[in-house]
């Protein structure tokens, strides 16, 4: 494809991922995958030069773009060699019309801006947000050990055991170590995360939010496989994925209880009073996830912050109900917006009295209210609010 065609083409792309931003349709990545389906003319070199056009367009506008067209005027605006494209030739984008506008740049809506300034993300620290994030993955300790692994290509030792980094991109689903289940991918703040679990070996531990079991398949290593186990959520296909994931780690002690919404409790009422510790790796507006999922910002307003932070101050008060009294809770979530961390656990704390914070003591990360804050600028990692609870005993 001619330089102008791949513009052409990543504008169209841009406008499905804006359509379905706007729609609350599938990510992007489903979106992009779909199109070179249907475009399957184009070359490997081809498609990556088109991926890399539409995410530099996402990152370069702040607001939600009117269309493609203008989200990709703006990337050339930081790009005179691209601007010149826009040249009416075959398959490639019109010229500039007259009064034509860009998309406003920006770090996103200027509510989402205010919101993070307020609890102290802005400048560089914002900045970093729209980042390009590295690949990380976990050596599972049930399979193999991070000073004796031998792998393809040799990666960057991190603070956390296990942890291991790569440049974007690196191609480890094709390697031997990661379909023998030796590594995992995940990012070394979500595994700092897990330390504060500190989930031990015979221990009854329950991941309140396991999703697709990332966290739920560290926590079964550093258990060593002895103990119990449960990973619960309500959505039966997310958690249906836990169970092949496990297979190929040898994590052999996870049990799935799949949650019925607003009836948690009652489903996990077996284990009440009597956890070692219960994660809540809770729902959030990822605001720590746009270095991976640029898009994410035009998906969300002011009313779904405030549905996410009601959603995890009741899985909060279901996890108090679980841990027995020299128990632990954690709370996790993958946002750097104080009402989705800080002030959360304050809120917690104040519904609670029997209750107090024990900040976890990480290798990496720094105080954010009762608990510990890592974000891409300071510590390279996606952004985590990460706080530890405890009964007063």
């Amino acid at each position: 494809m001619r330089p102008a065609a791949r513009v052409q083409a990543a504008i169209e792309l841009l406008d499905a991922v804006i359509a379905a931003a706007c729609g609350n349709g599938p990510p992007a990545d489903r979106l992009i995958a779909e199109g070179f389906r249907q475009r399957r003319y184009a070359g490997s070199k081809d498609r990556r030069a088109i991926r890399e056009l539409v995410y530099g367009a996402i990152r370069a506008c702040g607001p939600i773009p009117e269309d493609g067209r203008a989200a990709m005027l703006r990337l050339a605006e930081e790009d005179p060699a691209l601007a010149a494209l826009f040249d009416g030739s075959d398959y490639g984008p019109q010229p500039l019309a007259a009064g034509e506008q860009a998309a406003a740049g920006g770090l996103a809506p200027d509510w989402l801006e205010r919101a993070l300034a307020d609890s102290e993300i802005e400048g560089a620290e914002a900045t970093a947000l729209l980042g390009r994030a590295p690949l990380d993955l976990r050596v599972n300790r049930l399979k193999a050990d991070r000073d004796t692994l031998e792998l393809p290509a040799p990666g960057e030792e991190l603070a956390a055991p296990g942890a291991l980094r790569f440049p974007p991109g690196t191609a480890v689903e094709q390697w031997d170590a990661y379909r023998g289940g030796a590594v995992e991918i995940q990012d070394h703040g979500s595994q700092l995360a897990c330390l504060a679990v500190d989930a031990r070996p015979g221990e009854t531990v329950i991941d309140l939010c396991a999703g697709g079991g990332g966290k739920t398949l560290a926590l079964a290593a550093a258990m060593d496989n002895r103990g119990t186990l449960v990973a619960s959520d309500t959505d039966r296909q997310r958690l249906s994925q836990l169970a092949p994931r496990a297979q190929r780690a040898g994590a052999a002690i996870a049990e799935t209880v799949l949650l019925d919404p607003r009836r948690e409790a009652d489903a996990l009422s077996r284990w009440s009073g009597r956890a070692d510790a219960v994660l809540v790796d809770a729902p959030c507006s990822g605001t720590g996830t746009w270095r991976r999922n640029p898009e994410a910002r035009w998906r969300l307003s002011e009313a779904q912050i405030l549905r996410y932070a009601e959603a995890q101050a009741r899985l909060l008060d279901i996890a108090a109900g679980l841990v027995g009294p020299d128990g632990r809770l954690v709370f996790v979530t993958c946002s750097l917006l104080d009402a989705e961390g800080s002030s959360q656990v304050e809120n917690f704390l104040a519904r609670h009295p029997g209750w107090q914070a024990d900040r976890p003591e990480l290798p990496l990360g720094r105080p954010r209210g009762q608990g510990i804050r890592l974000t891409p600028y300071h510590d390279g990692t996606d952004g985590f609010f990460v706080a530890r609870l405890r009964p007063i005993c």
